[in-house]
C-alpha cells in the first residue's frame, strides 16, 4: 500500500474523532458504503460522483464475515478491498465497517450525505431491506439519502466470468443458467414459502462433537489415545431441518420423539426457533438420540463415532399416539417432510398414513451406520419429492454401478414420484422429473469445512420449492447454493437463512 493510501485508511474510532472535527469547521462530510469487491469503473464514477456533492467522502467497506455472497465471496479480503479504494484521488478515507449493515456507521459518522448508486433507487429491489433502515437512519441524525446517476456495472458478474473461483464447468453452467432463470425467477419460489403450512416429521437427533488432541497410541493396547479439550452440541435431524424450514415459513410444525430417561429437552427448546411449534412425543427406556462424533482438532478429523439410541420398533402404545398425533395434523398442512433416518419411528400403519393422507409429501430415508442394509426409501410406496445420496438410491436399487439415470427412472416410476434429486456430494446434484426430464448441476461449494447436516439442508429448503411447483432445475440449484452455505461451517453451528441465500442466489446468477 502507498504511504498516501495508507493514511486514508483508518479505524473506526479515529475516523469518527476526525469527521467529528471537520463536521465541526462546516466541512460537508459524503459516506457510501458497500462491499467493493471488484473495483470497476461504475464503482469510480459513482465515488467521483459523490465526492462533487461534498467537500470530504467516507467510504465504508463491509467486513469479510458479513459479505452475504455465498461461500465463495468476498474474492478479495477487506484489507485489500480498503487499499484499492483508499487509491482513487476522490476518497478521502477508507474504513472496514464491524457491523452487518451500515446504520451503525452512519449513527457513528452522522454524515451530511449518504450516497447510494442507481439501482438502490426503488427500495422494492432490495432484497435486504437495508436501504429503507439506512434511510431512517441517516434522517434521524440530520442527514439526507441521495443517489448517484451514473452507469452500473457488476462485480459478481465480473468475478463469476473473469475470476477462477469456480472450475470453467461450474462458470459455464452459471453462464448458461442465468440465460434460463433471473435471480427474481429463482428467489420467487423461497419468498413464496412464507404462506406454506409445514408439517416435519422424523427423529430428532443431538449432534455432539467431542473436540480432542491425538496424544499417540497407547503403550499397552493397539489402541489411539486421545486428550478431550472440548465438546460442542447441535441440534440435528429433524430439529434441525424444522430451524431450516423455519426462516423460510411462517407455520412450521414438528413432531418428534424424545427419549424419558434423558430428553435433553431443555437444550433442544433453547435451540429450536419460536416459530416451530413442538410436538414431543416420549419414548419409555429411552435417551433421545445422541450421535457423539470424536473429532481430532486439529486437522478436524472424526475418528470414532457412538450412538446413544434405543432403535428397538416403537411400542404398541408409541406407535398409537404417533399415528393419533399425525392423523390430526396432516390435513392442516400444505407439505408434509419426511426425514427418516432408520432408527425405528415409523412403522407400516404410520407410513402408509403419510402416503396417504399427505397433500404433498417429501420423503428423505437415509442410509447411516446404523441400518444400513436394512433402510431404504421403498418403505414408502409413494413420495411427491424425493431427496437423496447417491449410494441411497443405489442402495435402494441394488444397483452399484449402473447407469444412474437409469436407477433413478426406475426408482421415479416405482414411487410415482413427481420430483427426484440424487446427491452426488463435491459432483453436484442430478435431477429427474418424468415430465422435464434430466438436470444436472454442479456443486458451487469451495472449501469444505463439514458435511455433516449439508444434506438435510438441501433437502428442507428444496421441498418448500417442490411443493410449489417449482421447476425442478430451480430447486436443484438453489439445493446446490445451500449445500455450498452448509459445508462451510461446523455442524448445525447455523440454520439456512432468507437473506443471505437470497443475496447468494443473485450472486451466481449475474
Amino acid at each position: 500500500m502507498s504511504i498516501s493510501s495508507y493514511r486514508k485508511v483508518k479505524d473506526l474510532e479515529e475516523l469518527a474523532s476526525k469527521i467529528s472535527f471537520l463536521r465541526a469547521n462546516s466541512k460537508k462530510i459524503v459516506l457510501c458504503h458497500g462491499v467493493f469487491d471488484l473495483l470497476h469503473i461504475g464503482h469510480i464514477r459513482h465515488l467521483e460522483e459523490a465526492k462533487a456533492l461534498g467537500d470530504v467522502l467516507v467510504v465504508t467497506i463491509t467486513p469479510d464475515q458479513y459479505v452475504n455472497k455465498g461461500p465463495h465471496r468476498p474474492a478479495f479480503p477487506q484489507d485489500l478491498r480498503s487499499e484499492a479504494v483508499a487509491a482513487l484521488d476522490c476518497v478521502d478515507f477508507v474504513a472496514v465497517n464491524r457491523w452487518p449493515s451500515a446504520v451503525e456507521i452512519i449513527n457513528l459518522l452522522r454524515p451530511n450525505l449518504y450516497v447510494k448508486g442507481s439501482d438502490y433507487r426503488d427500495s422494492g429491489n432490495d432484497l435486504t431491506g437495508g436501504i429503507t433502515s439506512e434511510k431512517d437512519a441517516v434522517t434521524a441524525v440530520g442527514g439526507q439519502l441521495t443517489f448517484t446517476d451514473n452507469i452500473t456495472f457488476s462485480s459478481s458478474k465480473l468475478i463469476n466470468t473473469h475470476l477462477p473461483l469456480f472450475t470453467d464447468e461450474v462458470r459455464t453452467y452459471l453462464r448458461t443458467f442465468s440465460t434460463r432463470y433471473s435471480s427474481g425467477d429463482i428467489i420467487k419460489y423461497l419468498e413464496s414459502a412464507k404462506a406454506l403450512k409445514v408439517l416435519v416429521v422424523g427423529e430428532a437427533i443431538i449432534d455432539e462433537y467431542q473436540y480432542c488432541q491425538a496424544i499417540g497410541k497407547s503403550s499397552k493396547e493397539a489402541m489411539l489415545a486421545v486428550k478431550r479439550l472440548s465438546t460442542e452440541k447441535f441440534a440435528g435431524g429433524t430439529l434441525a431441518i424444522a430451524n431450516h424450514v423455519s426462516n423460510f415459513c411462517d407455520d412450521v410444525s414438528l413432531v418428534t420423539f424424545l427419549g424419558m430417561d434423558d430428553s435433553q429437552e431443555d437444550f433442544i427448546a433453547g435451540k429450536l426457533h419460536s416459530n416451530v411449534k413442538r410436538n414431543f412425543l416420549y419414548r419409555a427406556d429411552s435417551p433421545t438420540i445422541v450421535k457423539r462424533r470424536f473429532v481430532e482438532s486439529y486437522f478436524f478429523s472424526k475418528v470414532l463415532e457412538v450412538y446413544e439410541i434405543n432403535d428397538e420398533e416403537l411400542s404398541k402404545p408409541e406407535g398409537a399416539i404417533l399415528y393419533s398425533t399425525l392423523a390430526e395434523l396432516i390435513p392442516r398442512h400444505d407439505l408434509v417432510i419426511v426425514a427418516d433416518f432408520g432408527h425405528s419411528m415409523f412403522n407400516k400403519e404410520v407410513i402408509d398414513l403419510l402416503c396417504d393422507k399427505s397433500s404433498f409429501l417429501a420423503l428423505n430415508a437415509q442410509s447411516n451406520a446404523g441400518n444400513l442394509g436394512y433402510h431404504t426409501i421403498s418403505r414408502y410406496k409413494q413420495g411427491d419429492y424425493i431427496c437423496m445420496a447417491e449410494g441411497e438410491i443405489r442402495l435402494e436399487a441394488r444397483d452399484r454401478h449402473g447407469d444412474l439415470r437409469l436407477v433413478m427412472q426406475r426408482v421415479a416410476d416405482k414411487l410415482r414420484c413427481l420430483g427426484l434429486v440424487v446427491t452426488r456430494g463435491n459432483s453436484g446434484c442430478l435431477c429427474y422429473s418424468p415430465k422435464q426430464g434430466f438436470f444436472e448441476i454442479p456443486a458451487f461449494a469451495g472449501e469444505v469445512v463439514d458435511r455433516m447436516g449439508a444434506g438435510d439442508a438441501f433437502f428442507s429448503i428444496t421441498a418448500l420449492c417442490a411443493a410449489q411447483g417449482a421447476p425442478l432445475e430451480i430447486s436443484g440449484f438453489i439445493g446446490n447454493a445451500i449445500g455450498a452455505q452448509a459445508v462451510a461451517t461446523v455442524g448445525h453451528r447455523s440454520s439456512i437463512e432468507r437473506v443471505p441465500l437470497f443475496k447468494q442466489i443473485e450472486s451466481l446468477v449475474k
